[in-house]
């Protein structure tokens, strides 16, 4: 998958792939230090439809799936983050860091 080789060459270390749970799933789990970003990942034809593509309805899924396996990847001390990224053909990948704000 090349968000998580993208992730890998910014310093993340991948802790999980597509990783389901009954709140939904989520495309990559990284750890860069003390944070934890859970990511949603879109590959689109072009910028625009991929900036539109990560909408609300899905980053509340991968919020709740987030909160679910929060336990299982992240220690008491770590920053929790909701990260995206938005993938293009013929383009670098475009990681947004802390996407959600809700």
């Amino acid at each position: 998958m090349l968000a998580a080789w993208w992730l890998r060459l910014k310093g993340y270390r991948i802790l999980g792939q597509r990783v389901r749970c009954a709140r939904g799933e989520i495309d990559l789990i990284a750890r860069r230090g003390r944070t934890v970003a859970f990511v949603e990942v879109k590959r689109r034809a072009d910028r625009t439809s991929a900036a539109w593509a990560v909408e609300e309805r899905a980053l509340r899924r991968v919020v709740a799936a987030a909160g679910m396996l929060a336990p299982r990847y992240a220690r008491p001390d770590d920053e929790i983050r909701i990260d995206a990224i938005l993938i293009v053909n013929g383009r670098f990948p475009r990681h947004v860091i802390n996407i959600w704000h809700g």
